[in-house]
């Protein structure tokens, strides 16, 4: 499967893991709204904290395989969902974006709160991002008990990545990402006609045009750059006070060149990057892996340095 385009795709449409039922739990916010989890428990006494990408939800084969992984190496692991996502939509106007760090911080501190020793986090594509850019505005204040992260497929230069995304080439999944948001977007637009209007929604063919009408608004932003520029986690990895490592396939269809950086400056003492040659974009298919992709086993690794 050296095809980024396919190692993209098949997992999507092939793979199916079997995991422990989770437990699932609604945790409220501070702003009226609300997260859902979903717990899988075994009375480790470290907790791993995972987060999915763009569209995606607690329960796609990218984090379950993953929360298998961790589960056999003797993690608890809590897999969220972000506001719209997982099947039940939010109350507030806005959803999620690149940048909501508060979710995850509210997340993290819900998970500490049950007294774990330890706790790990690992991102997905916007996921990674969220999680690169959390650890970072954590610094010097992060707490002790948070032992660093791993993240994959990471569009870290955001503009970038949209850029990359609006290829005539990657239409399919721009395609797909569209078609998933006018969903929400009118659901949305029902609940708060004064704030949103989703009339020529189907106008809309590239993530600027979207950010720029939707995401920016809704999230306070002026507009998609100033989104982009806000919330990229590139610019921060050098802020990173914990081991962070980000892995992106060089075969990603969803990334630019800039979310590959090797220069110390940028990177920092903390962040540390892989650039398998392939992989795709949340992909890293290996059926020689005994049902662990190569992405699960890496992180498995990751994970045990952490601790030692």
């Amino acid at each position: 499967m050296r095809s980024g385009h396919v190692q993209s795709i098949w997992p999507s449409l092939f793979r199916s893991v079997e995991v422990q039922a989770p437990e699932p739990e609604v945790l409220p916010t501070d702003d009226s709204d609300e997260l859902h989890l979903d717990w899988y428990r075994q009375g480790s006494d470290r907790l791993a904290v995972l987060s999915h990408g763009l569209e995606g939800h607690s329960r796609r084969p990218y984090i379950q395989g993953l929360a298998r992984a961790l589960l056999r190496e003797g993690w608890d692991v809590l897999a969220w969902n972000f506001r719209s996502c997982g099947g039940v939509m939010n109350h507030q106007p806005r959803f999620y974006h690149s940048g909501a760090t508060g979710d995850l911080d509210c997340v993290v501190r819900h998970g500490l709160a049950q007294g774990y020793d330890t706790l790990g986090l690992a991102g997905f594509s916007m996921g990674g991002n969220l999680t690169l850019l959390y650890l970072a505005e954590q610094s010097e204040q992060i707490d002790s008990r948070i032992c660093g992260g791993i993240a994959f497929s990471v569009p870290c230069d955001l503009a970038g990545s949209a850029d990359t995304l609006a290829r005539p080439s990657r239409k399919i999944y721009m395609q797909r990402f569209l078609r998933d948001l006018k969903v929400k977007m009118e659901e949305k637009s029902r609940k708060f006609p004064d704030l949103i209007d989703t009339a020529g929604f189907d106008n809309i063919q590239t993530f600027h045009e979207f950010d720029d009408r939707f995401t920016a608004p809704l999230h306070g932003f002026s507009d998609a750059q100033d989104y982009w520029a806000n919330c990229s986690a590139l610019g921060r990895l050098k802020d990173i006070r914990v081991p962070a490592l980000m892995v992106n396939a060089q075969d990603d269809p969803f990334l630019s060149a800039r979310c590959f950086p090797s220069d110390p400056s940028v990177l920092g003492a903390h962040a540390r990057v892989e650039f398998p040659k392939w992989g795709g974009h949340v992909g890293f298919v290996d059926q020689a892996g005994g049902g662990y992709y190569w992405s699960e086993r890496r992180a498995v690794r990751h994970f045990a340095s952490l601790l030692r």
